[in-house]
């Protein structure tokens, strides 16, 4: 059975983007021409997942729903939930646990912008799998600042270890996991590390040891931006820019996402576009209602 329900973390005080974000969520800042948070909603919505819990801060989550609404309009169903307190990744679990109900579900962190080449082919099979865990790695030049997965030649994996000093690969796991019906049960074991914090890389820790982790690398095709830092979040949005003016696609555009998934017709496409104003996000939605899915 393909998952159907799908987190998405938008918490935390973002203290890498202060002063920016002492008034505003981090994942709602603009990556060039689009909310933060848009990149990550859109992963998750290609790999056909329609029902989506967000959970932030108390104070933040008023504006995501501003934003997001009951999903009602991009053919979702969109519900919301607090996190009082940044605890760990893993917490997303605990939370959402009721939500859940006993049933698959992804997480994806609202700072992460993956783009691809056939990456919705990759998305949907790991949807697919019925048992086990899937993350998906990226190589990075400073992988002691993440979670690093380690794997023999033919891609299975040996280790994963969270922000080691001594790395021993250089394959990051990026903020996007698919875990299977057992994933409340098994979150619910993991414990505070020494930081405090509940770790997703525990909790894939349990499925690697019982050989169910499935891991799959994002190569040269694609690319996986981290907008945490200024840095990484201009560079985040010069990349936007630089496909969708030079190439004429979009990236990261929920409306765009909704309708080539057949979620929404034409007719609610242009819409939102006429919703958008005279931008050229609207636009380009325009015309893509106007000629079709072969645009």
């Amino acid at each position: 059975m393909t998952m159907k329900k799908g987190i998405l973390l938008a918490g935390g005080s973002g203290t890498r983007l202060h002063p920016m974000t002492l008034a505003a969520s981090k994942q709602l800042l603009p990556v060039y021409d689009k909310p933060m948070v848009y990149y990550p909603l859109s992963v998750l919505m290609l790999a056909g997942i329609r029902d989506l819990l967000v959970i932030s801060t108390p104070t933040d989550l008023p504006q995501f729903r501003r934003l997001l609404g009951d999903g009602e309009r991009l053919g979702m169903h969109i519900s919301y939930a607090e996190q009082p307190s940044p605890d760990g990744l893993a917490q997303a679990f605990h939370i959402g646990r009721d939500w859940i109900a006993g049933e698959p579900c992804a997480l994806a962190l609202g700072d992460n912008l993956v783009f691809g080449e056939h990456l919705s082919v990759l998305l949907q099979s790991a949807a697919a799998r019925p048992q086990g865990a899937t993350v998906f790695a990226y190589q990075v030049r400073d992988p002691e600042r993440y979670g690093v997965v380690s794997m023999t030649p033919e891609g299975r994996a040996l280790d994963i270890v969270e922000k080691p000093a001594v790395p021993q690969s250089n394959w990051a796991v990026i903020g996007l996991y698919f875990y299977d019906a057992r994933v409340t049960e098994l979150a619910a074991r993991v414990r505070p590390s020494a930081r405090g914090e509940l770790e997703i890389t525990d909790l894939n820790r349990m499925y690697l040891e019982e050989g169910s982790l499935q891991v799959e690398k994002l190569g040269r095709g694609c690319a996986w931006l981290d907008a945490g830092t200024p840095d990484s979040l201009l560079q985040a949005a010069t990349f936007v820019q630089t496909i969708q003016s030079r190439q004429g696609m979009l990236v990261g555009c929920p409306e765009e996402v909704a309708y080539r998934m057949g979620w929404i017709d034409a007719a609610r496409l242009r819409q939102h576009a006429r919703a958008l104003g005279k931008t050229e996000l609207g636009r380009v939605l325009t015309e893509l209602a106007d000629t079709g899915l072969e645009a």
